[in-house]
Parts: C-alpha cells; sequence; structure tokens
C-alpha cells in the first residue's frame, strides 16, 4: 500500500507492527512479525531515515504518527511529481523546437517486434494529457484485449478517451464484456463497418500505426511526431467517428436481464438486442453474445416489432432511434 512512497513491503509490515506499541525493541518486533533480527533492525533502519521512526533511546523504537510522518511524504512525492511534470512540459516543448525544420526522417520511427510495440503503445497512452483516439480492429498481436492497461489509467487522470470498433471485433469471445467494462470505465465507444488502419493518437503530438504485414513476418509499427501525417490521422479518426455507431452503456449493461414482457415496455434483454443489432451484428452473433438461442433472439425481435408497430427490422431500428429504446 506505501509502495507509492517509497516503502517497501516488508518495511511497510515492520512499521505496521510498530504502531501498535508505544516501543518496542527489535528483537521483539522481530518475533512479532516472524522475521529475522537483522531483518527487523534493516527495516527499523529505513523507517528511520524515511521519518516513519523514531530512536528515543534505550534500544528501543517508536513509531511516528502516520497523519504527519505520511503526510509529509505525500507532501514530498507530491512536489516531485508537481516539478517532473514542469520538466516534461519544457523537455517537450524543446523536442519540439528541435524538429522544426528536420526531414521527415526526424518524425518517423520504425518500431519492430512485439515487445518493442506493446512499450511504444503503452507510451504513447500514458503521454496523453486532453484525448485519446484509437481504431481498434483484430487481430491483437501486441496486445491482446482485455490487457490494455493504460487506457483506464488514462480516464482516471482525466483524459478523454474515445475508440472506435471494427464491427468484427465484437463477434470473438469475452468481446462485449470488454466493451461494457471500458465504457462503464468512462470510455466512449462506437462501432464502424470497416476501420482501415490500427491507430493511437495521443492529443497532436503522437501517433502509433501499426504495418500490415505478411502473418510470417515480424510485426512492426510506425511511431509518428507532430506533423501533417499526425493532423491527417486526426482528421481520418474524426471523420470515422462521426459515421459510427455509439454503444452505451444503458443499453448494454443491464445486469440481471428477463423475458417477460412489462406493461409493453421493452425490457433491459430487448435493449440489448436492440443495442447490438444496430450497431451491425448478426443475429447469430447477438444470440452468442448474450447467450441465447437464435429462436429466443428472432422470437423477442418480433415481439418488438409487434410492439413498435412496424413490420421489418429497418422499421424497428429507425422506431428505437426515435423512441430512445437504443
Amino acid at each position: 500500500m506505501l509502495e507509492a512512497l517509497g516503502v517497501e513491503p516488508g518495511v511497510e509490515l515492520v512499521y505496521r507492527a510498530l504502531l501498535a506499541h508505544p516501543s518496542v525493541t527489535p528483537a521483539d518486533l522481530a518475533a512479532e512479525v516472524g522475521v529475522a533480527a537483522a531483518d527487523a533492525e534493516s527495516a527499523l533502519a529505513s523507517l528511520v531515515s524515511a521519518g516513519l521512526a523514531f530512536r528515543p533511546g534505550g534500544g528501543v523504537y517508536v513509531a511516528a504518527p502516520p497523519a504527519v510522518a505520511l503526510g509529509a511524504l505525500i507532501t514530498d512525492r507530491r512536489d516531485g511529481l508537481r516539478l517532473a511534470e514542469q520538466a516534461l512540459a519544457t523537455l517537450a516543448e524543446e523536442h519540439r523546437a528541435s524538429l522544426a525544420g528536420q526531414t521527415i526522417d526526424a518524425l518517423i520511427e520504425v518500431v519492430t517486434g512485439i515487445d518493442p510495440i506493446r512499450h511504444r503503445y503503452q507510451q504513447v497512452q500514458q503521454a496523453a494529457t486532453g484525448q485519446l483516439r484509437m481504431f481498434v480492429t483484430a487481430p491483437f498481436v501486441a496486445v491482446p484485449m482485455g490487457e490494455n492497461t493504460a487506457e483506464p489509467a488514462a480516464v482516471d487522470r482525466g483524459v478523454r478517451v474515445r475508440v472506435i470498433v471494427e464491427r468484427a471485433v465484437l463477434d470473438g469471445p469475452g468481446a462485449m464484456a470488454e466493451v461494457v467494462d471500458s465504457l462503464r470505465n468512462g470510455v466512449e465507444i462506437r462501432v464502424a463497418d470497416e476501420i482501415p488502419i490500427k491507430l493511437v493518437l495521443a492529443d497532436g503530438d503522437l501517433a502509433l500505426v501499426p504495418l500490415t504485414l505478411a502473418p510470417t513476418d515480424e510485426p512492426g509499427a510506425v511511431l509518428l511526431q507532430r506533423s501533417g501525417l499526425v493532423a491527417a490521422l486526426e482528421s481520418l479518426f474524426e471523420a470515422v467517428w462521426a459515421r459510427s455507431y455509439p454503444l452505451r452503456l444503458s443499453s448494454l449493461d443491464a445486469g440481471t436481464v428477463t423475458t417477460e414482457d412489462l406493461d409493453g415496455v421493452p425490457t433491459a434483454l430487448d435493449l440489448k438486442i436492440l443495442s447490438l443489432l444496430l450497431a451491425g451484428l448478426t443475429d447469430q452473433a447477438v444470440a452468442s453474445q448474450l447467450g441465447l438461442s437464435l429462436r429466443t433472439l428472432q422470437r423477442r425481435l418480433r415481439h418488438l416489432e409487434d410492439l413498435a408497430g412496424v413490420q421489418s427490422r429497418m422499421q424497428l431500428g429507425w422506431y428505437a432511434s426515435r423512441n430512445g429504446w437504443a
């Protein structure tokens, strides 16, 4: 818990034990925690150095009050991060200035290999301060679905995250559960029939574009610095975003669903079905995602058409959009 403040887990364990005593000897503390006396001595020395404990004399140690000692550590760490952020802004500006007037080679980095691509992918997302935009298509080579930890971290620090998912991705196992989790975390998601490339954009400064290679070739990608190329990719993203179908948590995250009618109102299950069909999934794909038989799905759709008073799927989609069903 205190690792973020530079306190290792073993040292934190000793500190917690120390808090339970007005004062205690290293030997007694070692016996209580279940570590060697030398390890307890080392941990206590670390606590004294960090200001979390002191040695009044007589061979005993006393814990410093957490509100005071940890508060000081948090303040120091916060001040250090603030200085680091200021340094980052200065260095980034110096870097941009150094690129001015240089050749296109200085603005492009070619990345090869799964591990380097994964590393750059995380770095680009971590660099975003205002917005993060992504095209998501299959197959997933460097970062499998569900393992992109940088995305929720970006949302947590206030970055707007927008993702366009190619429709075929939603047919994969576990895809809708991942989508629901992302929507819950604050990610904005839309679905497009086809996406021309994989892409991650950090603000208007960085873009990572995986290269399309033969299955037997080593994976590759290009990292682009702020340039006309990045601006073109921004325009491409916004154009695809404008014509893509938005997924809404209210339609997908329905909790417990039921197929029973509720006074002529679509059920939570009905809303899930509509949302996925409007996103372009086939009947079979929707049935698979929701754990339904194809016959049950089609029966629910006929019921919805009757409820809406329409004669076709197209009319049902129009009615659902106009009446807030999806």
